[in-house]
């Protein structure tokens, strides 16, 4: 099996012992010599799904699907936009199901380009999620979900900004906490939230079906009217989509979780993508059916602007639903997100204690704590929110780096058994597209590029300093750290090996 190389580990595996330790219950996992712990399957079927969908399921389609209206220029493209994203989107699923399957080990991306590639890329990625995507990302739901929440009590005027730093704040500790519990009261609280969002886009859907059938149809007359055609603008209108289903791959992070994950992997996928592409769908063209462009385009929260016109007495359910899909969306995505530092702290990228397990909750405790400390830090800068615009681009790069190396890993091991082969197609498909928006993008939006391609490259001397050829003082630094994290969160090792 192909195996990210990890001779350039920052500190030896093995710095502490910790005597065995008794299992607190029946599903307890540890090494049979008491070397070490691993993470329990307990993952289903259901729970995939859920994770897929929930995480992909955000604030983007209550909140901001105008990004794809403005730069379509019309609803007929717009929808046209929407259902290819949706299919590309299938696509780029079903490639990362082969290297899923291939590849079982968490992290998504990072194990993937590691095998393809080697640690330094793989390690430019893991820079760039924890430095910018992965805590931004955290801290921009968080802030979703208090601003939303606290609507009903600013009806009239934005809530003040300490108020919603505050709550947002509390949310992500109470989401640490859960996911660092336990695995189970994550995935049912994934469940109940997603099902608490799907709901919510069915009340849209159902109120703009009520709308159209009163003969409400001046607004599909002329759909295709004043529709942008040029190369950049197509670009920019399926990067929007694109982000509103962005987490179709977050279950590649747990995989290791995952019960049974070479069949349940690929069945979540083909599930869950086709039931977000549908949602999305009818949620447009409820959208499209009530609001004009222009007050699509003119306003802060789509979703809100609609239950205000269709929903009457009711309009509060609107604000009540973006602030419980920003919910269920966090839970899952510090669930995944913070498997990918589990996985690079084991390989040796991050700080050994980030890879260390709680050996009563069998959940990796450190990662979890860490990941919380950096989205919370993130909550209280003032240009939060200016740092999602830089990498939008960085994700397609490596999305577009992952899916090169199913093509070079087809090549460079062609005989390792692979229980899902996709279609040669896919994959170059899904390349030809990735590459036409990263070029594109460089032209549209050169500085967010440039700034973005910065903080790849500032990972490479990182890399060399830490991790290549650390310092004395600094790999003593973060074994003292490690020994000190062993103790005070009760974890061992992760006892995992892949061959």
């Amino acid at each position: 099996m192909a195996r990210i190389q990890a001779s350039d580990s920052l500190i030896p595996r093995q710095v502490f012992e910790v005597p065995p330790a008794e299992p607190n219950n029946s599903t307890a996992e540890t090494g049979s010599q008491g070397s070490g712990v691993k993470l329990k399957k307990q993952i289903s079927l259901l729970d995939g799904v859920a994770i897929i969908v929930g995480v992909i399921v955000g604030s983007g389609i209550f909140v901001s699907p105008k990004g794809v209206l403005r730069y379509s220029g019309s609803i007929g493209q717009s929808l046209i936009v929407w259902v290819l994203c949706g299919v590309l989107s299938m696509v780029g699923a079903l490639c990362y199901a082969e290297l899923g399957t291939m590849i079982p080990k968490s992290g998504g991306d990072y194990a993937y380009i590691g095998a393809a590639f080697g640690p330094l890329p793989a390690f430019l990625y893991l820079w760039v999620a924890l430095l910018i995507l992965v805590p931004t990302g955290n801290a921009i739901t968080a802030l979703t979900f208090a601003q939303y929440l606290l609507k009903p009590f600013w009806p009239s005027c934005e809530a003040p900004i300490e108020a919603v730093q505050l709550l947002a704040a509390a949310m992500i500790c109470v989401l640490t906490v859960i996911n660092c519990y336990n695995v189970k009261w994550v995935t049912r609280v994934t469940d109940i939230f997603t099902g608490t969002k799907v709901v919510a886009l069915l009340v849209i859907v159902g109120a703009g079906v009520w709308w159209l059938f009163g003969g409400n149809t001046e607004l599909w007359e002329q759909p295709f009217s004043g529709g942008l055609h040029s190369p950049g603008f197509i670009s920019l209108a399926f990067y929007s989509g694109l982000f509103s289903y962005s987490g179709w791959n977050y279950l590649n992070f747990v995989t290791e979780e995952l019960k049974d994950p070479y069949r349940n992997l690929p069945k979540a996928i083909c599930i869950s993508m086709p039931v977000v592409t549908i949602i999305y769908m009818i949620t447009n063209i409820a959208y499209f059916s009530v609001l004009s462009p222009d007050e699509i385009l003119s306003s802060d929260a789509v979703a809100v602007t609609f239950g205000d016109k269709m929903l009457g007495y009711f309009a509060w359910i609107m604000p009540f639903a973006v602030a419980c899909s920003t919910f269920g969306s966090l839970n899952g995505a510090i669930f995944a997100s913070s498997r990918l530092f589990f996985v690079g702290a084991r390989n040796g990228h991050l700080p050994a204690a980030i890879s260390l397990i709680n050996v009563n909750c069998l959940t990796p405790v450190p990662s979890l704590i860490f990941l919380g400390v950096v989205t919370v830090l993130l909550l209280f800068i003032k240009d939060t929110y200016v740092l999602i615009n830089y990498v939008s681009y960085v994700e397609a790069l490596f999305t577009l780096i992952s899916v090169s190396g199913l093509l070079w890993l087809r090549y460079k091991q062609p005989k390792t058994e692979r229980p899902i082969r996709v279609s040669l197609v896919l994959p170059v498909i899904y390349l030809i597209v990735c590459l036409f928006l990263v070029i594109s993008s460089c032209f549209q939006s050169p500085f967010e590029v440039g700034v973005g391609t910065i903080i790849i490259l500032s990972g490479i001397p990182v890399y060399y300093l830490t991790i290549h050829n650390p310092v004395k003082w600094l790999a003593d630094t973060s074994q003292a750290i490690n020994l000190w994290c062993s103790k005070f969160f009760i974890c061992m090792p992760n006892q995992e090996k892949f061959d």
